[in-house]
């Protein structure tokens, strides 16, 4: 459902983007991008078992919808819950471990490669 600059919604609910997520073939990346818009790239994504990412080249904002778990960002690493936010610039080593089989997570993924500059 990744929209070009010239036609991105101004709303996806949550139960849009879990039907989009649904869409996903078997064993393929358990995400759905929704929004794509210059840097911008929003998607909805919920990992089962284990989270198989590798760093990104942008900053990632997440934001948790349900779930709960552990959080690795870098060397850290904290108890999530519903309603956190969590923020990982470009580059860094993360991952949700130890996590519930309900976990969905909007992602929001901008600007240049390498992340923004620190400020």
């Amino acid at each position: 459902m990744s929209q070009d600059s010239s036609a991105v919604p101004g709303q996806v609910t949550l139960a849009q983007a879990v039907a989009a997520l649904a869409e996903v073939p078997a064993g393929g990346r358990p995400w759905a991008e929704l929004i794509s818009r210059g840097t911008l790239r929003v998607g909805l994504y919920a990992p089962r078992g284990t989270d198989p990412q590798q760093p990104h080249d942008q900053d990632e904002v997440y934001v948790v919808m349900s779930g709960r778990g552990t959080f690795r960002n870098g060397p850290e690493s904290h108890p999530f819950q519903p309603g956190d936010v969590l923020f990982v610039p470009a580059g860094v080593r993360h991952a949700f471990e130890e996590f519930s089989d309900d976990l969905y997570v909007w992602v929001v993924f901008y600007g240049p490669p390498g992340g923004e500059a620190a400020g």
